[in-house]
């Protein structure tokens, strides 16, 4: 069931998360991700598994084999599967983390200035709820 997927955390009501978010679903071809949002309450209840802090937003946050990984490390490793030609982009993983996440964190903090944010988090279409995290396919 979820042995083999990867989920990607978000904060659900950025606009550029949200954006990335359908970027991602559009070219995950093999189908290796579910998405959540960080809001959600299934979505902390896995996360508080693995020590990430109740109400983080601050990042992306992937869970890829038992492991947590943010923010630009996340994002490379995402990008390795992706169609296209995103997985050129994995070998910048080899640049300090540090170096990475200053242009992720300035993005970051002026996601919602720049983007703008909703009111509540999106829901998923209905051709979109297969890659949506939920109880019937991600198992604690």
């Amino acid at each position: 069931m979820n042995s083999h997927k990867s989920v990607i955390f978000f904060d659900g009501v950025c606009n550029l998360c949200n954006a990335s978010i359908d970027f991602i679903i559009k070219r995950d071809h093999k189908n290796r991700f579910l998405v959540g949002a960080l809001q959600d309450e299934y979505s902390q209840k896995i996360l508080s598994n693995h020590q990430v802090k109740e109400g983080y937003l601050d990042s992306l946050v992937l869970l890829e084999s038992g492991s947590i990984y943010y923010k630009s490390t996340a994002a490379l490793k995402i990008s390795r599967n992706l169609s296209g030609l995103w997985p050129i982009l994995y070998p910048l993983i080899f640049l300090p983390a540090g170096l990475r996440d200053l242009i992720y964190d300035w993005i970051g903090k002026n996601r919602y200035r720049w983007f703008g944010k909703k009111n509540t988090c999106r829901l998923p279409s209905a051709e979109e709820k297969a890659k949506f995290l939920s109880e019937n396919n991600f198992k604690l």
